[in-house]
């Protein structure tokens, strides 16, 4: 059973998401100097103008019109260049390491929480916590169950938070994560 993701309130978008795999992870790639909403629907964007998403086509396509394809209006993010060759450089990954299927990235071996997150840090573009939060949403939205995902997940698999993308299933736990953002934010800025 398909996962149901609603991140973007675009229903096509969130069906996107919900459905494909590879779409999610391009999503938490982009999820960062923009609302996640924006983030969430590059990938969307991307299949309604290159006709397709999967990560051979993606990887294979001309890089420069990967770029204007990311830069056409609406943009998929606000750094259109950049971010069409990061998405460009995990999609490559996403063939060359995982046969083309990023759930194999959750999925093959039954690996268990904590080897999971080990490769998801190995993904271009994919940080510790960028790492975490899409360990908790696999977790909290998408059925993973391999055991340790919570802990190594950090605060992000915390069960009944609102910390990240994790944790938002509608528009009211979208403004919860959205004031726990807000003031870790306050918090941090006070601190410096």
């Amino acid at each position: 059973m398909a996962p149901q993701i609603n991140i973007t309130g675009d229903s096509e978008a969130d069906q996107l998401l919900s459905n494909d795999p590879l779409a999610l992870l391009v999503g938490m790639l982009l999820d960062q100097q923009v609302a996640m909403e924006t983030a969430f629907a590059g990938p969307a964007k991307i299949k309604s103008r290159l006709g397709a998403f999967d990560a051979g086509t993606i990887a294979d396509y001309d890089a420069d019109a990967f770029v204007e394809l990311c830069r056409t209006p609406p943009a998929v993010h606000r750094y259109p260049g950049n971010m069409a060759g990061r998405i460009q450089t995990l999609c490559r990954t996403v063939v060359e390491e995982w046969g083309g299927d990023a759930s194999q990235i959750w999925m093959r071996g039954e690996p268990d929480g904590p080897e999971v997150l080990r490769r998801l840090k190995g993904l271009p573009g994919f940080g510790v916590q960028k790492a975490q939060i899409f360990l908790a949403l696999l977790g909290e939205r998408c059925g993973f169950e391999g055991s340790g995902w919570r802990e190594a997940a950090g605060s992000y698999g915390e069960s009944g938070c609102f910390r990240s993308v994790a944790n938002i299933v509608d528009a009211e736990s979208l403004a919860k994560v959205r004031e726990t953002k807000r003031a870790a934010k306050a918090a941090a800025k006070q601190k410096s």
